[in-house]
């Protein structure tokens, strides 16, 4: 009988990811899919990190743009990459959290062909009214729907989508009804709203701001649980409907089974580029709040927004297409 020596057997039975795990890493470029245009607040971010980890991991980290299908194209490639870290991506909650909820069939799958490595960054939305409007609080809004049931009027860029569900979360925490009016998109919203032909939104600062900016939107809160550094003086929802919390989230993640000494070396240098003070005056400046949070947090993020998220749509009856 041929006795091999245990070292040989041992290293005969180690999982493959095991094995990649104990490799150097990196040795060969690192790709970030970013499964939108340039040009988007992910492709910025994505842009405003790669050279910081190229420097401090000492190997090219290129941004990979692959757009299309609502940022599924750019989440499939990524799921089906080796499980080595050298393909990771950047989803966001409407993608991972969402789409789950309002797609019959999705190509991945957000928990079991995704391993998360690093919570990025937090956005807030705003709920804005024309600088014209009566409304000029909270409050204002609140009594007027309550006292005029389904006359208020709230637009967004189309149902299901995160606008929709933070209207939606305010509705139910605060008790009260209004007409929903979906619009293709936020230029044609603010127009709207502008115009005085709908009562306000609830949409990503990004759009809102210019016209703020020009005096002719008012906002009346934001959508995180406390103040935005960007508008001091505007209230949190939350301090009107305690506990309210309706932002979105941005993140890396890499395919499933990758090995955790990579995670922990990629989770560690992406939040050391994300806190350098240049990317995070950046990403401040259009309404991003920079994580610092561990793959396990992130993970655990991830599941609690989509069970949260899962239960809206359920309340409003919104039907998987």
């Amino acid at each position: 009988m041929i006795r091999l020596p245990a070292m040989c057997l041992l290293v005969a039975v180690l999982p493959v990811s095991a094995a990649v795990g104990a490799q150097a890493f990196p040795v060969k470029p690192i790709r970030i899919i970013v499964p939108f245009p340039p040009g988007d607040t992910v492709d910025t971010m994505s842009r405003l990190i790669a050279p910081r980890l190229a420097e401090r991991l000492g190997q090219p980290v290129l941004v990979d743009n692959r757009s299309g299908a609502a940022g599924q194209l750019g989440l499939e490639l990524a799921a089906r990459a080796a499980p080595d870290g050298y393909t990771l991506v950047i989803g966001q909650g409407g993608s991972l959290s969402i789409q789950p909820h309002t797609y019959k069939r999705l190509p991945y799958d957000p928990f079991r062909d995704f391993t998360p490595v690093a919570l990025a960054a937090r956005n807030f939305l705003a709920l804005a009214v024309s600088s014209a409007s009566p409304l000029r609080s909270v409050q204002d809004l609140l009594a007027y729907a309550k006292s005029h049931p389904g006359k208020l009027t709230l637009a967004s860029n189309g149902e299901g989508g995160s606008p929709h569900i933070s209207i939606e979360r305010m509705r139910t925490a605060a008790g009260i009804s209004y007409l929903h009016v979906p619009y293709k998109g936020s230029a044609q919203i603010i127009t709207e709203i502008v115009g005085g032909r709908v009562d306000g939104t609830i949409l990503g600062i990004g759009p809102l701001a210019p016209m703020v900016a020009q005096g002719r939107l008012r906002l009346l809160a934001v959508t995180s649980p406390a103040r935005a550094a960007l508008y001091p003086d505007v209230p949190a929802l939350a301090e009107t409907l305690p506990g309210f919390d309706s932002r979105g989230w941005f993140g890396y993640l890499g395919p499933a089974g990758l090995p955790a000494s990579r995670v922990d070396l990629l989770n560690a240098e992406i939040n050391r580029a994300l806190n350098g003070p240049e990317v995070r005056e950046k990403l401040e400046s259009v309404g991003l709040a920079v994580m610092n949070e561990s793959p396990q947090v992130f993970a655990r993020s991830m599941r609690e927004e989509y069970e949260t998220i899962g239960k809206v749509i359920r309340a409003i009856g919104l039907q998987p297409q």
